[in-house]
């Protein structure tokens, strides 16, 4: 069986930048994405002026959705070949770059940062975390705001589908889910053209808590907590997300 991570090597450097990632992934709703953009631009009501910065972008998708509603975006990512894919629609107002989440792109430069889609959490130790979150307060102005998607793991916990099989683009993805060590872990078995293949996603399990240190520690202050992409209140037990609204001061 092939896992083709290197030694010294993280999991997601490897996973993300795994064609196989992708394909798993192919069917996620986009309408779903775009809409919580839309909820986001309406409840800040933000300038033209501003500018963007879609923190992890992967792809691009959320950064090209809203360069396309008028606004000047960075985004970034540690995947090189997701970063290749993406600079293919960059434009004046649209830019691409490859960084890790734990190194400003750039210092007080932006308005707005979105981490979406529970782009944070993957690293073993905890300093990391708070040196991501250092990383992106350091990259807005003062003033500006970051807006951190993540799941709510309460819930998530509470109703872990234990193993499942997905078939996509004819390849059988056996999926198993444990809690280990504080991390929610999802181990994926395939076979493609005889070859057997394993890789492993790991996300911490951050509680709200949790976060509201990491924000203190980084000078932002929580204004807004929501619990799904429509920015209904958040409540431990039933939202299916944790959506944190910060401001730098």
């Amino acid at each position: 069986m092939e896992n083709s991570l290197q030694e010294n090597q993280e999991w997601f450097e490897d996973w993300f930048d795994s064609k196989f990632y992708h394909i798993l992934y192919k069917n996620r709703d986009y309408s779903e994405a775009k809409k919580f953009i839309d909820n986001l631009i309406n409840h800040f009501t933000p300038k033209k002026t501003d500018v963007f910065c879609d923190v992890a972008c992967g792809k691009g998708r959320h950064a090209k959705y809203i360069n396309k509603l008028g606004f000047k975006v960075d985004g970034f990512d540690l995947s090189k070949n997701s970063i290749l894919s993406a600079k293919k629609s960059e434009s004046e107002n649209l830019h691409f770059y490859t960084n890790d989440i734990r190194t400003p792109l750039k210092t007080n430069a932006y308005n707005f940062a979105f981490n979406l889609f529970t782009s944070f959490g993957y690293f073993e130790q905890e300093e990391d975390n708070q040196k991501s979150i250092d990383s992106i307060a350091q990259s807005i102005k003062n003033n500006g705001v970051l807006v951190l998607d993540f799941m709510n793991c309460n819930k998530v916990i509470n109703n872990l589908t234990q193993s499942e099989s997905k078939v996509v683009d004819k390849i059988t993805f056996n999926i198993s889910r444990t809690v280990v060590d504080g991390f929610i872990t999802k181990n994926i078995n395939f076979k493609d053209q005889d070859q057997e293949y394993y890789f492993q996603e790991k996300v911490k399990a951050i509680t709200f808590e949790t976060f509201k240190s990491y924000f203190k520690a980084a000078n932002l202050k929580i204004e807004a907590t929501f619990g799904d992409y429509n920015l209904n209140a958040f409540d431990l037990q039933h939202s299916d997300r944790l959506i944190l609204v910060a401001r730098k001061k």
